[in-house]
C-alpha cells in the first residue's frame, strides 16, 4: 500500500532488528500492553506469532523516498461473518507529529474497506494517549465509549477510548 509520503509493506523476519529497535523505545510504550522487550528472542517470538496468525496481518510503515522503517500498523480480523477488524499501530518517537501515523491508518483503513470489504474497523487506545485520540477522529472513527481500568501497563490498569468506523462513514468521508 502506497501514499504520497509512506510505504506499507508486510511484515518479514528481517525486519526483527527494527521492530526490536522500535519496541525498546520507552516513549513508544508509554501506552502500550506489551512492555518493553527484555531481549531481541522476545521480539523475535512476537514478530513470528504476528506471522502465523491467520487473523492478524502486520505492516512495516516506510517512508516512501528512502524505504526508512519508522513503525508498525497492524489488522486483526474478527471471524468473516462480522466483517469487522481491529487496528493498532507504533510510530518511532523521531517521526511523531508529521502526520505519519494518519496517514497509514488512512491507508490501512482504505486497505480493510475496498480490498477486505469489512463492514467496521475498530481501534482503542488510553485515555491518556492524545496522540493516539487526535489520529483516530483525524482518519473519521468515533469514540463510542471507554473501558474501566481495562489496559495492564507497566504494573497499573488504564481506562481506554473505543473508536470504530462503519464502511457507510468511510464511504461519506
Amino acid at each position: 500500500m502506497e501514499s504520497a509520503r509512506l510505504v506499507l509493506r508486510k511484515l518479514t523476519t528481517g525486519d526483527i532488528p527494527d521492530v526490536h529497535r522500535l519496541h525498546s523505545i520507552p516513549e513508544t510504550d508509554e501506552f502500550n500492553t506489551l512492555g518493553l522487550p527484555a531481549t531481541i528472542a522476545v521480539t523475535e517470538q512476537l514478530v513470528e506469532e504476528w506471522m502465523r496468525a491467520s487473523d492478524t496481518q502486520v505492516w512495516c510503515i516506510t517512508e516512501k523516498d528512502t524505504r526508512t522503517f519508522v513503525g508498525l500498523i497492524g489488522l486483526i480480523l474478527k471471524p468473516a461473518r462480522f466483517r469487522s477488524g481491529e487496528i493498532w499501530y507504533k510510530l518511532d518517537i523521531a517521526h511523531w507529529g508529521r502526520g505519519i501515523t494518519t496517514e497509514a491508518v488512512q491507508l490501512l483503513l482504505a486497505h480493510a474497506f475496498d480490498t477486505l470489504s469489512l463492514h467496521r474497523v475498530e481501534a482503542g487506545c488510553a485515555v491518556d494517549n492524545i496522540g493516539s485520540v487526535k489520529v483516530l477522529e483525524k482518519c473519521g472513527m468515533a469514540r463510542e465509549g471507554s473501558k474501566r481500568k481495562v489496559l495492564p501497563v507497566r504494573g497499573t490498569w488504564l481506562d481506554n477510548y473505543m473508536y470504530a468506523i462503519l464502511e457507510e462513514d468511510y464511504r461519506a468521508k
